[in-house]
Formats: structure tokens, C-alpha cells, sequence
């Protein structure tokens, strides 16, 4: 009987031709970092609803979810119209539009701490945006970022990460003050000894969308109110949140109020587009006065080519409209539910060391026991990382793959509202395949 890596590579021929290829055009062979795979990564064709299929025909249940920003699954109807029709009309017309205002108004419906915003296109801008708009606002230079958290790829971003970060200056990372997550007393101890703090930025659910959580309700709380008192602005990176959490957020979800809030993927409808929201008196940094001494000396510049364009807005404010009207979000978190329940079951029956945690639509595979509530999980961020780092969790990703089920990363389900009982029962076999096979060649 053939191994789960030796099956993966007879079922998927035209991947690791193409990967061959890729290589000579690609550092890595791939376009983002977390589709690098060995031998190789899969390379996919098409998908609709909750689908998808790779080169060689295979057919996938897919929770990878164009990375987050697919809640209404692939091809959706509605987009697929909305961004067809916008398409004849113009794709850039380097103007001021209609659709920028709608899809606009369809955010502030769902999130109410927004009161003016600015759009980006992708969240890597949007929390380089909030970061300068805090400095701006507050005349201060420092912002406190949570160990781990991941915040997008630019030199600010990049401090604390648990990603290595060569070619960032020394003087960039030095503005950032890096606390471990989830501790109040240190960010307390930061705020008191240091006045040159800006802001407070932060994934609200834990690093890597609730990979690695933290005690949401009570911690957020606790910053919001640490924040308040010093005078920083709180930046609540919604970036995989935003309408995934909640139809509004995490922020409406735990009811905290940030004074800032970025966002992208499910934002803009599953095409490019990041945005800036929150308070008018910190976003009006942006605008012009018609001061030539403040604009000149005090305001945040900010160009962008394809901000608000016209087929990110159509589909951004098709998609948020149809969350603030139907059960979008409901849908997708009971089949969560309902996978994340049938996978905990799993590991009881087949008494193999794991378990499934996580909230909403968001869930994240550990192949180690642990006694949480399964939403919030209580393990150890040290023990969560060892175990996703482990071959253990690389044999169920490439066990899936061979099942026909794509996961995010190596160890994460993104449901999305097409899926429905029949996806998430096919999972459930899957995943049971899946663990009988690594129990064959003793990973479990």
C-alpha cells in the first residue's frame, strides 16, 4: 500500500510538472509564501461554490477560501453579475465613482465604529495605513504589536513576527514595542513607562486568526480600557475577521470599540481590496484643509492607483450587503460547528491525540489532547506551533489532499455559506482516512 506522500505524488502528476516549471519564473516556485509545498503544491483550475479542481481533474472540498476572503464561496452568482456588468462599464476610470459610495455605506451598515474610512488595496496597506495615521494623530512614534501576530509583510508588520525579517533597517523595528500576547500586565507596564506610544495593534481572535488565541472577551476589554486611559489608539487588525467573527467583526461579536479598524479579504468580495476605517477625527488626517501649512507639514498623503476601483467595489458592497440581509454568516458557523464537532468526535473514537478549536466560521486543527472549550483554546502557543511545525501536521495536510479536501496552511478550515452537510460529512470521512492512514505508517 503506497505511503500518503508517494500517493500524493502519483495523483498529481500535472502539479509537480507545473511546480518544475514555476521554479525557473517563481523564488520558490510559488506566488505567496504559504502555497509552498513539498515535493510540490497543487495548482488549481476553477472552483464554484464550495469546490474546487487542480490540474489533473481531482476535485476538491475547498476551506482554503481564497485565503480568507471567500465566505460566499467561488463564483458566486451575485459577483460573478455584479463584477461582469462593472467590467463593460470601466474597469479603472481614475475618478471618483458611485460604487466606491455603496460599497462604502455597505461597511459602516455592519460596522458601526466606522465613521469615516479610506479605501487600499490590500490589508498589507490598510495596517500601514492605521500605524501612520496614529503617529500622525498622536504626534508619537512607538506602536506595541502582540508577539506572533500577523499584521501583512511590511517592515512594521514584520517586527515580532515568528517569520524571519532580513532587510528590515534596525530603526524600523525599533519604533515597535513587541508584548506577548495576551498579557495585560505588560502592556500596562509599556503604557506606564513610555509615553511615546501611538498605538495598540492587534488580531482580536489571536495570531494567525485565532491560531494561537488568547482570553478573547476579558483581553480585549482590557485594552480597550489600557488604551482609553493613556490616550493611544487601538487598532483592530479585521484583516481575516471582518464579517467572518461576526456580520460585523470580532468588535461586534466581543463588543469592543477600536478607535481604528483594517480590513480586507472578505471586504472586498474575493478581489483585491484592503480599507482603513474608524474614527473621522483620526481618518480626517488624510484630508486636505486647504492649509498649505498643515497639508504640507501635518497630513497623511495618500496616493494608491487602484484604491475603490470599480470591480473590488461592486463586489465588496454585493458580498457586504449580503451579509447585513441574509444568514451568510449563520450558515457558514453552523457548518463549522458541525465540522468542528465531528472532528473532536473523530479523535475520541479513534483515540488519536487532538483536537479541533476556534469560533464562527474559523477553525484549527492541533494534533495534540488538550481540555479547552474548543472555541478558545488554553494550550500553550509554544506547544499549538511546535505541534503545527510537526510532520504529524504536514501528513494530515498531504493525507486530505490525497481525500480531496484543501485545508488552509497546514492545519485550518475557513467554512464558507456554500458548504453544506454533504461537504462537510465528505470532510468528516476524509479526515477519518486521513487518520487511519497516519495511524498505518505511525505518525499517529
Amino acid at each position: 500500500m503506497p505511503t500518503i506522500l508517494e500517493e500524493y505524488i502519483a495523483k498529481h502528476p500535472g502539479s509537480a510538472q507545473r511546480y518544475e516549471e514555476s521554479t525557473q519564473v517563481f523564488p520558490g516556485g510559488v506566488t505567496h509564501d504559504s502555497r509552498y509545498a513539498q515535493p510540490f503544491p497543487l495548482f488549481m483550475t476553477h472552483g464554484e461554490g464550495p469546490l474546487k479542481w487542480d490540474v489533473d481533474g481531482n476535485e476538491y472540498v475547498d476551506f482554503v477560501s481564497g485565503h480568507g476572503a471567500l465566505i460566499l464561496g467561488h463564483s458566486h452568482p451575485a459577483i460573478a453579475e455584479a463584477v461582469s456588468k462593472q467590467i463593460l462599464r470601466g474597469t479603472h476610470l481614475g475618478a471618483s465613482t458611485d460604487e466606491e459610495m455603496r460599497w462604502a455605506k455597505a461597511i459602516q451598515v455592519l460596522v458601526p465604529s466606522v465613521e469615516k474610512l479610506r479605501f487600499h488595496s490590500s490589508g498589507t496597506e490598510a495596517t500601514l495605513m492605521a500605524m501612520r495615521l496614529a503617529r500622525a494623530y498622536t504626534g508619537r512614534n512607538k506602536v506595541i504589536k502582540l508577539q506572533d501576530h500577523f499584521h501583512g509583510w511590511h517592515d512594521y508588520a514584520m517586527a515580532g513576527s515568528d517569520r524571519s525579517a532580513p532587510g528590515i533597517p534596525d530603526v524600523s523595528l525599533s519604533t515597535m514595542v513587541i508584548v506577548p500576547a495576551g498579557d495585560l500586565a505588560a502592556v500596562e507596564d509599556v503604557l506606564n513607562r513610555d509615553k511615546d506610544i501611538a498605538a495598540l495593534i492587534l488580531e482580536p481572535t489571536g495570531a494567525h486568526y485565532g491560531q494561537l488565541p488568547f482570553d478573547i472577551p476579558n483581553y480585549l476589554k482590557g485594552v480597550r480600557e489600557l488604551t482609553e486611559r493613556h490616550e493611544v489608539v487601538l487598532i483592530l487588525d479585521e484583516v481575516v475577521t471582518g464579517f467572518r467573527a461576526s456580520p460585523g467583526g470580532a468588535q461586534v461579536r466581543y463588543g469592543i470599540t477600536p478607535d481604528l479598524t483594517t480590513f480586507a479579504k472578505i471586504v472586498a468580495g474575493g478581489l483585491p481590496g484592503g480599507a482603513v476605517g474608524g474614527k473621522a477625527e483620526i481618518i480626517n488626517m488624510i484630508a486636505q484643509r486647504g492649509d498649505p501649512t498643515w497639508d504640507n507639514t501635518h497630513r497623511v498623503y495618500h496616493p494608491g492607483t487602484f484604491n475603490a476601483n470599480p470591480l473590488s467595489a461592486v463586489a465588496g458592497a454585493t458580498a457586504l450587503e449580503m451579509i447585513a440581509s441574509q444568514p451568510i454568516n449563520q450558515q457558514a458557523d453552523a457548518m463549522a460547528i458541525r465540522l468542528k464537532t465531528g472532528i473532536n468526535e473523530l479523535f475520541g473514537k479513534m483515540e488519536v491525540p487532538g483536537h479541533a478549536h476556534g469560533i464562527a466560521s474559523m477553525i484549527h486543527v492541533v494534533m495534540s489532547d488538550c481540555d479547552c472549550d474548543r472555541e478558545i483554546c488554553t494550550m500553550p502557543h509554544s506547544k499549538i506551533s511546535e505541534t503545527v511545525a510537526s510532520a504529524v501536521t504536514t501528513g494530515m495536510k498531504r493525507g486530505l489532499q490525497n481525500m480531496g479536501i484543501d485545508i488552509m496552511g497546514r492545519d485550518s478550515f475557513l467554512v464558507s455559506a456554500t458548504h453544506g452537510e454533504q461537504q462537510i460529512d465528505r470532510t468528516l470521512d476524509a479526515f477519518q482516512s486521513t487518520l487511519s492512514a497516519m495511524r498505518e505508517e505511525g505518525l499517529v
